[in-house]
């Protein structure tokens, strides 16, 4: 969590959009079967969600900075 705290907008719009593919693979794999870790699903999206909420965040402060 607090490496998240560190990036900057655009780091956190990587990430997020990494989590997003990885996230996509996982379901597909487990549709098929394929996931020998089914828990990642779960700390996957919980970490995207962590990360949309600091980007939420920043782009407040911006706006109220502003």
């Amino acid at each position: 969590m607090s490496e998240i705290k560190d990036l900057s907008l655009p780091e956190l719009n990587k990430k997020l959009r990494e989590l997003g593919d990885e996230l996509l693979k996982l379901q597909v794999r487990k549709q098929t079967g394929q996931v020998e870790r089914p828990h990642v699903i779960k700390q996957t999206r919980r970490a995207r969600a962590r990360i949309l909420t600091m980007v939420n965040q920043l782009s407040q402060a911006s706006q109220t900075n502003s």
